[in-house]
Formats: structure tokens, sequence, C-alpha cells
């Protein structure tokens, strides 16, 4: 029987041998090249929104601009701001080392809505709501990718576990690398997937996208949901959770599932003419 899966690959495929001033030795990583995939196919889906609803096809290279900018910012700022600013405050200049990891994925959610909302003033001329219907979809496809992103890079790791499936993460910076592991990032994409086709399934064959939220509201809820449960088997991410009921994704979370079941509910209440 297999009692676990050893995990042990390289996060980079291949390095270029350049120098480049402060950035150092440029490599091509997985989480790079999923990030980028994420992004791709995500205009792609938009764009085929846009041709069917007969939107302006201008509109989409400023969307695909205003969200990836905010989706980098917003989740490192968050990674700044929830995680480490006892260590930021002191090291100001290790902000701007993205390349370095540490990105947030709650500050990414609240830098798109405030890039969106930005978007929706200068561009569109809608409300916010419109258009993050149109957004979240091919966000909940890149989060599938970032997730595995995470993956291939041996983070985020999930508790020990004696289950068949659990991974050993040989090159995780962790107690016990050998120790079968949830593989809490492979959990997370699958969810994320699942979302991803639930709410395709909503705009392609309902009316939810002529109730203006509804898709929002239920991407908050299954992404938030899956989230706030999955950090059960979670290590920490910083040693300020240890002892804490619930760590800070899940309060950072449980906003979101609010914020989203009353999208819901409002619009499940609405009469469509």
């Amino acid at each position: 029987m297999l009692l676990s899966i050893l995990w042990d690959i390289d996060p980079e495929i291949f390095n270029l041998p350049i120098n480049w001033w402060i950035f150092g030795t440029i490599s091509v990583r997985w989480y790079g090249l999923l990030f980028a995939l994420g992004f791709l196919l995500g205009y792609y889906i938009v764009e085929k929104m846009f041709k069917k609803e007969g939107i302006k096809l201008e509109w989409l290279d400023k969307l695909f601009l205003y969200t990836m900018i905010a989706t980098v910012v917003g989740a490192r700022l968050g990674h700044v701001f929830f995680y480490g600013w006892e260590f930021y405050s002191q090291h100001p200049g290790e902000i701007l080392k993205v390349w370095h990891g540490g990105l947030a994925s709650h500050g990414a959610a609240i830098g798109i809505i405030i890039a969106l909302w930005f978007y929706s003033k200068n561009v569109s001329k809608k409300s916010i709501l419109w258009i993050l219907d149109f957004v979240v979809i091919p966000v909940a496809l890149a989060g599938c990718f970032i997730r595995l992103g995470n993956l291939m890079n041996s983070e985020i790791i999930g508790t020990q576990t004696g289950s068949s499936w659990g991974f050993q993460f040989v090159r995780a910076s962790i107690f016990e690398p050998n120790s079968p592991r949830h593989p809490a990032q492979l959990y997370e994409s699958i969810c994320y997937l699942i979302s991803f086709g639930v709410l395709m399934f909503m705009y392609w064959k309902t009316d939810a996208k002529k109730r203006s939220g509804m898709i929002f509201g239920a991407f908050l809820v299954m992404i938030f949901t899956a989230r706030f449960f999955i950090e059960f088997i979670k290590e920490n991410q910083e040693a300020f959770e240890e002892g804490m009921a619930l760590n800070m994704g899940q309060w950072l979370s449980i906003p979101f599932v609010l914020l989203g079941a009353y999208l819901l509910i409002k619009n499940l209440k609405k009469k469509i003419v």
C-alpha cells in the first residue's frame, strides 16, 4: 500500500545565466509560468463573454491591465500588512522584492475590488458589481493555477497526516519535511477549479448574469468557505498565529463569506422582469 507521495519537484524550470542588476540571475519557475497561464486563460474567457454581450473589446485590455496590477500589488501588500508587518516595518526595502516570495490571496481580492471600482468609474461607467460578475469567473481559475504553483514551490504546507495520499515535501522549510502531510495547496486548487465550473455554469446556463452581483456573491462564498475550512489542516504561515483559535487566513475569509451570502440572498429574493 502507498503510504505517502514523495514530492521532490524543483520549483525552477530553467535558469538564464544573466545577472540583471538588483534582480540577480533570472530563472523561469513553475509558479510564474502557472501564474501567467492563469491570466492568459482569463483574458480568453472574458473576451468570449464580452463578445457574447456585445461589449466593446477595447475595454478588455484596460480590464486586463487593472486586474493584473491589482492582483500583484494587492497580494504583496496583503502579505506585508496581514502576515509580515513586524518584519517589513523594519525592512521597508524588502516590500518591493516580490521575487523573494510572499503573496496573500486576501490582499489580492481586496486589490482587485479597489481596482475594479476605479475601472467602473473611469472606463465602463457601470456598477462595480457588473464587472465583478465577469472578472471573478477567470479569477477562480487563476486561483487554481496559483495554488498549483504553490504546490510546485513546496509552500503553504498542510499538517501531518496518516492518509495514503499524504505528501512528503522534502524541499520545504518545515519541521520534519519527511513526514507525510496534507497537500493543502492541491485541496484548494481542486476547490477553486470546482468553483470555476459552477460559475461558468451560472453565467452560460442560468439567468445569474441578469442579477447584478450574484455571480460575485457565489464566488465569495465558494472560494472563501473552502479557504476557511482548509486552513484547519494547514501549517500556520507566521509564528504569531500559533495558539490562535482561528488563524489570519480564516479571520480574513469571514467578511468575504458574509458579503457573498448577502449578495446571494439579496439576488435570490429579486424578481427578474
